[in-house]
């Protein structure tokens, strides 16, 4: 197809989204990134998969999806991408995943199967920006160009990573739980895969209580950010995609930051009857998160079996239920609040520019609403994460993992029941404390 025509009909294509999304996509878009294989057929459901050397993860991963019920309105969409500067290892691989891909997509019978070629040479990623952040906003930002917006169904654009696996009722409970419960947005229930090494095992389970307890501690303090973030399970009806400006260019920590602004404007439900099951391998990709994790325990580059300080949520806890009221004070009342609660928190809010900050949002708030809505953006995830690491700082250090799990689920109203008898018990009793913890965060 020569460039006028190919213009042209992208053009035509344009012309006929509602106009929320041609607007965002003509400020915020990857518009051109279309794949090469374009197809007429329009979706509902789109499934984003940024892919870097994944061929043998790609072919795991769309056999688990091939698993699943026919669901003639999804599209499966990898993105499959590198920098100009990659290595001949990478870009040969991500060479043959195109092929790969290629020969798959007339067989494919349960969904459709498409791709996006960022990675041959000149449709790299740029430098500047090149990671899971673009490759993931390239796939996103797609996704809104095929909903067929003609149908009353939900336009649902959900997040994978191409080393996962999937259940094998993923898309119908995706599908489903968004009609029956009116989400917007939503996390899928997620379980680490099983390593065969032993040592990375009890790595991945060190990490699946961190995070676990992380989220459960936020769940006790009622924060409005108790949910995980994790790329592979993010799930976003388009118009809130949208709303937020679509997904960030980060080039590690996108899905947190997506995450958190997504918090802002709805509600994150929870898809707890299907599961994505991420690797547990350890990782170059990215500078911290899963990987990164799993290299640091496996290098015993630091001690893991530490969390924060239960005592640090007990903080946030008072905190909350103080800011949080519908009772507006001026910013020297909710310092002296704070001092009540714990002196750290006072300093911490002092740190974080509070006075003058809540001076200016009382200043340009003309109603409770809006003031209830500020106060939500003004200690939001990121900020709430800080204050953990404040006190973690200053008073509150991490304490030994298993005794931090067995206060905070006390906390909750849970005892464990589980007999351990040294700091670091064995592997079997870790996999108790990771099951009560999964327990706990379903209730």
């Amino acid at each position: 197809m020569n460039f006028q025509i190919e213009m042209s009909n992208k053009i035509m294509h344009f012309n006929r989204l509602p106009l929320n999304v041609k607007k965002y996509l003509a400020r915020n878009g990857e518009f051109f990134r279309n794949p090469d294989r374009t197809k007429s057929k329009l979706y509902d459901l789109v499934v984003v998969i940024p892919a870097l050397a994944e061929l043998e993860n790609s072919k795991k991963l769309l056999k688990s999806l091939e698993n699943n019920p026919k669901s003639k309105n999804t599209l499966v969409l990898i993105v499959v991408n590198n920098r100009a500067e990659s290595t001949n290892k990478v870009k040969t691989e991500n060479k043959k995943l195109i092929e790969f891909l290629g020969s798959r997509i007339r067989k494919t019978r349960k969904f459709d199967l498409n791709f996006i070629d960022a990675s041959s040479p000149g449709k790299e990623l740029p430098e500047k920006f090149a990671g899971v952040g673009l490759a993931r906003k390239i796939g996103m930002d797609y996704a809104l160009t095929v909903f067929d917006y003609s149908s009353n169904s939900k336009k649902i654009i959900a997040c994978l990573d191409a080393d996962c696996l999937v259940e094998e009722n993923y898309f119908r409970t995706i599908t489903d739980n968004y009609t029956k419960l009116n989400l917007s947005a939503a996390v899928i229930d997620f379980e680490h895969q099983t390593p065969n090494d032993s040592k990375q095992h009890l790595a991945i389970v060190n990490y699946e209580i961190f995070l676990r307890y992380y989220v459960l501690g936020l769940k006790y303090a009622n924060s409005l950010y108790a949910f995980h973030t994790i790329g592979s399970t993010i799930t976003v009806d388009y118009e809130n995609y949208i709303k937020i400006g679509g997904m960030n260019k980060k080039k590690a920590g996108e899905d947190f930051y997506f995450m958190e602004k997504l918090a802002k404007v709805t509600h994150i439900g929870r898809l707890k009857t299907t599961k994505v099951y991420p690797s547990a391998r350890k990782s170059w990709r990215v500078p911290f998160g899963t990987g990164q994790r799993i290299s640091k325990f496996l290098t015993n580059s630091r001690d893991e079996y530490f969390l924060y300080n239960p005592e640090s949520f007990e903080i946030l806890k008072k905190w909350l239920e103080v800011f949080n009221s519908t009772e507006v004070s001026d910013a020297k009342e909710y310092l002296k609040e704070a001092e009540k609660i714990n002196p750290q928190l006072k300093n911490f809010l002092k740190s974080a520019g509070f006075e003058n900050d809540w001076q200016k949002i009382l200043k340009n708030s003309g109603n409770l609403r809006q003031i209830m809505h500020q106060k939500k953006l003004w200690f939001d995830g990121f900020r709430t994460l800080k204050l953990i690491h404040f006190l973690r700082d200053n008073g509150y250090p991490d304490i030994e993992m298993f005794d931090a799990v067995d206060i905070l689920l006390s906390k909750l109203g849970t005892e464990t029941g589980i007999n351990r008898t040294s700091g670091i018990p064995p592997l079997e009793t870790q996999l108790e404390y990771l099951q009560k913890l999964k327990e706990k965060e379903l209730d």
